[in-house]
């Protein structure tokens, strides 16, 4: 079946926010925080509505990406890099190449938009294929001066980082407050909250440096 790709529409919101939900519910904690997380995004100066694609397979929406601009920091230098999350599939739709389109196609938009990397939080096993590396090998630390091992970066040209390092700064936009989390939930279905082995995994991954 066919994955067709466009942008996100005011109308898709609520849906989106649903399969977010939906695609991230007791993957790395009990519950998730990623439909609130894509909620205030829209709402973010540093958010880029050109890079907010949601994917069309089976006559429905079953997946969305969206991007944020960020930033490397090097002493009184600043460097603009863009960070893309939450990347959501429905489950019934994944290991079907919808998340692989959503990226690919993003990815290639953000060179033509005139982008150097894109910098990210993941699982180095899933998104080397997609040719991102350790930060490490860029000397670009996060804000502790550290080099987490789910820190990533990908350039969008060879040697598009060349003498670029520093601190990677992905701003405010991501950062969630916990009653404002507990209300936004209210407008959602009750879900059980349950312990699972996708959390171990997320854990160690999120706890590993370089």
């Amino acid at each position: 079946m066919e994955i067709q790709l466009r942008l996100e529409e005011e109308k898709d919101y609520k849906l989106v926010e649903e399969l977010t939900r939906e695609a991230f519910w007791n993957v790395h904690f009990p519950g998730c925080d990623e439909h609130l997380i894509i909620h205030n995004l829209r709402k973010a100066k540093e958010f880029i509505k050109a890079l907010d694609f949601v994917a069309i397979y089976d006559n429905k929406i079953a997946g969305n990406i969206v991007y944020t601009e960020t930033k490397v920091k090097d002493n009184d230098k600043e460097y603009s890099t863009l960070t893309f999350g939450p990347v959501s599939v429905l489950p019934e739709y994944q290991n079907n190449g919808i998340g692989s389109e959503l990226i690919d196609h993003t990815l290639k938009i953000s060179k033509e938009m005139g982008y150097k990397a894109v910098i990210i939080y993941g699982d180095p096993e899933y998104y080397k294929r997609f040719g991102f590396k350790a930060s490490k090998e860029y000397n670009i630390t996060n804000k502790d001066k550290k080099y987490p091992a789910a820190l990533l970066v990908l350039e969008l040209y060879p040697n598009a980082l060349n003498g670029i390092k520093g601190i990677f700064d992905e701003g405010t936009a991501y950062e969630i407050d916990e009653k404002e989390m507990e209300e936004f939930e209210k407008n959602f279905n009750k879900k059980e909250k349950m312990r699972t082995k996708t959390q171990e995994r997320f854990m160690e991954i999120a706890n590993r440096y370089l």
